[in-house]
């Protein structure tokens, strides 16, 4: 009987545009990850050298590359060479360990995960001295770093080797590509800062991806 009163094209083009909003407002609600949304800040891709802790003779490195990729943080599974001037017995290249320890020569380990490169050198000379070697001039260079994993609506999720310089929308290539359902504009990055807590950043195809990072692809509501 009410059929017969109130025509039905009308309320469908009215209950359908409803009915997609309540449900996407829905979906937004039910994403329960509580990790907190940062800005992204971006890093130089420069050379992970660095200057000696100590250069004779007064001497100081001017290099910018050295001073735009200082804010890199070790983690498990890097690998880097430390540099010990005149000491070949205590040179060579080291991978830290699945907690971001480095094990050294003489000095045992060393709690590595989060330090910057120049840090860690600041570390290593600081155990050396003055027990072991007076005054060391100590240099790291990062030659390995962590790999980045791919998560979500992509054809082969997992970890893949860094590459630097890479991009979200590459980080995908890689990982296959897109699946049917993903949200192909907008995703997340997961990733330490430089308190060592996890949080996300919203980014886009030409977000840096870093090493260590988690990019999520999301999928999309309709």
């Amino acid at each position: 009987m009410l059929a017969n009163i109130l025509p039905t094209a009308p309320l469908r083009s009215w209950f359908l545009p409803c009915a997609a909003f309540l449900l996407a407002g829905l979906l937004a609600a039910c994403e329960s990850d509580p990790t907190p949304i940062v800005d992204d800040v971006r890093s130089s891709g420069a050379a992970l050298q660095l200057a000696p802790t100590n250069l004779p003779g007064g001497m100081r490195s001017g290099g910018t590359s050295a001073q735009a990729s200082s804010d890199y943080r070790l983690g498990p599974n890097d690998r880097a060479r430390v540099i010990v001037f005149g000491q070949p017995g205590l040179t060579g290249e080291f991978v830290l360990d699945g907690d971001g320890v480095l094990a050294f020569p003489l000095i045992g380990s060393v709690p590595a995960n989060g330090m910057t490169p120049r840090e860690l050198q600041q570390s290593i000379a600081g155990k050396l001295d003055p027990q072991y070697l007076r005054d060391p001039n100590v240099t790291v260079e990062v030659l390995t770093r962590r790999p980045f994993y791919v998560l979500g609506e992509v054809q082969k999720p997992g970890n893949y080797p860094y590459v630097t310089g890479i991009t979200a929308l590459h980080a995908v290539a890689m990982a296959g590509g897109y699946t049917y359902r993903a949200r192909t504009t907008q995703y997340y990055i997961k990733r330490l800062n430089s308190d060592g807590k996890m949080v996300r950043i919203v980014a886009g195809p030409e977000t840096i991806v870093r090493p260590g990072d988690t990019l999520e692809v999301r999928e999309r509501y309709f």
